[in-house]
């Protein structure tokens, strides 16, 4: 009975430890997450930059898992490369030992229940009450609750005697058969738990308990470094093939650096003696977490130089699988999944949009074209082509949409809420756009229909007008899902005000036109072309207004 009870009190212990990482992960990512985010999409390629990336966002949210998953997904939605995904697991990995640190420093040198409970108490607080940084209160309770689990479970441990792990103690003597019986039982322990952060926790209370020896423990941390990759494979099904590649990465790298690691785990313990304060005895949880942390240092040290192969490696075992070419549908084909950061989600629709934006700059250009030889064939292909990409951006915008408001249903922070809603209106705004330009181009396609041609001087007069258009339509496309800053607002506020002035003059050269006798119908026909050209600036102009109002987390 002692036994079963002594497993129920582990269970219970590492669930609450499990539960206090998740609550205070999450509370992290919903109060910083558009900052995290930011800080993975706006990496450089620079393969150290790309590590101290993944090192940090690791060390916030104290979690490999989070920022692997993290990766995959972004990947997956084309927010980064496959190198710079490399040097992020790379990080990662640094990263992940700063919690084994933590444990060994804070979680048994203090009492922690007295700092965990106030924790617990204050977190719950502050996550009740109506403030806008409710997701703090998560996060402090989540830290309570980690904490509060790591107690119980260094409580529920001495009631384990050495003689109740007779299959630990039957595998600890000898020398290379205990280290892949230590490798095999953290990466089971992992994999089950799905956090590496969970079994290092376990593995440094059994050897501070006295339960497993130095060697055994260090044997079982190489196993959860290898366990720990089950949350990216996982997070890769059913992604694209340059996701499932970072996954690969991921495995690769730990695996192998775990396989080199068996075979010199001697060598490296006597250095890690060496350089870690105290003996392996008296002070074997900061050993192990010297171990971790030398590990994972070498390891990325060693395929540091080969980021290059390695994805070419990865590149060739997962070849691309052929996708449909039909230009004519349009779906989402990012897959969102529970496991993903929400305001994810919202940068993948993000670039989608801009996809949208360069959508209706390419209908705008090809009109600028058509109008240099204004002929029957011309307009033919000139209208098909519009047509084509007009259906496609009703396409877009439905689709964007729906996947924006499915986007809603998750738990979001207030500043991606209240960022969604302007995203949907800048969405309507850029299909309203691709719909003038269809409208244009039927402008164009009656007045060689019907021989109403214009004349050359409002030709040359239209010219610099357009350009003004397609100007405010690049920096409207350049500046999509940032927040525009004063100087920006004040450019668009310029442009459009010469869009105004220079419609108005040509405005005025129509109606003079008109009353020196020229054909009224082809005149009437110029300034509605006129109008609808100043449209764009409109929109562009209410776009840059949605985008002054988008809020940073």
């Amino acid at each position: 009975m002692a036994i079963i009870e002594s497993v129920f009190r582990i269970a219970g212990s590492l669930c609450l430890f499990l539960y206090g990482m998740k609550v205070m992960s999450d509370g992290i990512q919903q109060s910083a997450g558009s900052r995290l985010q930011g800080v993975l999409r706006f990496m450089t390629g620079h393969r150290i930059s790309a590590i101290l990336t993944g090192f940090a966002v690791t060390t916030i949210v104290q979690s490999s898992s989070a920022t692997t998953v993290m990766v995959v997904s972004f990947v997956n939605a084309g927010l980064l490369s496959l190198v710079q995904a490399i040097g992020v697991i790379m990080g990662a990995n640094i990263g992940t030992t700063v919690t084994a640190w933590i444990v060994s420093i804070v979680g048994f040198s203090l009492n922690i229940s007295t700092l965990a409970l106030p924790a617990v108490g204050i977190g719950f607080i502050l996550g009740a009450v109506k403030w806008k940084h409710r997701e703090i209160g998560n996060m402090v309770m989540g830290f309570g609750l980690l904490f509060l689990g790591l107690d119980f479970l260094t409580r529920s441990m001495p009631n384990i005697s050495a003689d109740d792990l007779n299959f630990i103690r039957a595998h600890a003597g000898s020398e290379l058969s205990s280290v892949f019986w230590g490798l095999g039982i953290g990466l089971v322990i992992t994999v089950i738990l799905h956090s590496s952060s969970a079994t290092t926790a376990i593995i440094l209370t059994m050897a501070y308990n006295g339960l497993i020896d130095m060697h055994f423990g260090a044997a079982m941390i190489l196993g959860a470094n290898i366990g720990t990759t089950i949350d990216a494979m996982l997070a890769s099904i059913g992604t694209a093939s340059t996701a499932k590649r970072a996954a690969l990465v991921h495995v690769l790298f730990n695996c192998i650096g775990s396989i080199w690691a068996i075979f010199l785990l001697n060598p490296i313990l006597l250095f890690v003696d060496k350089i870690t304060p105290g003996t392996m005895e008296t002070a074997v949880t900061t050993h192990m977490a010297m171990f971790h942390t030398i590990f994972n240092l070498v390891n990325t040290l060693v395929f540091f130089p080969f980021v290059a192969q390695l994805a070419k490696l990865v590149t060739f075992l997962i070849k691309d699988k052929p996708i449909s070419t039909d230009a004519e549908v349009y779906k989402i084909s990012y897959i969102s999944s529970m496991r993903d950061p929400p305001e994810l989600s919202i940068l993948y629709a993000e670039t989608q949009i801009r996809t949208m934006a360069a959508l209706a700059l390419s209908m705008y250009r090809k009109l600028r074209e058509s109008l240099k030889i204004l002929n029957e064939e011309t307009i033919k292909n000139l209208t098909a082509e519009l047509d084509k990409k007009e259906e496609y951006a009703d396409q877009m915008r439905e689709e964007i949409t729906r996947f924006l408001l499915e986007c809603t249903r998750r738990q979001l922070n207030i500043h991606s809420e209240h960022n969604i809603s302007i995203l949907i209106r800048i969405i309507a705004d850029l299909e309203d756009m691709t719909d003038n330009c269809y409208s244009i181009g039927l402008i164009l396609a009656r007045s060689v229909q019907k021989k109403l041609l214009f004349k050359q001087d409002e030709m040359d007069a239209l010219t610099p007008y357009m350009g003004m258009v397609e100007d405010f339509l690049d920096f409207v496309g350049r500046n999509l899902g940032s927040k525009l800053g004063m100087e920006q607002g004040q450019f668009a506020k310029k442009i459009e005000t010469d869009i105004d002035h220079s419609r108005d003059m040509l405005r005025k050269l129509g109606r003079k036109r008109i009353e020196a006798g020229e054909n009224v119908k082809t005149e009437l026909l110029f300034i509605d072309l006129v109008r609808r050209i100043e449209r764009l600036g409109d929109y562009c102009y209410s776009i840059s207004a949605l985008l002054a109002n988008m809020e940073e987390a």
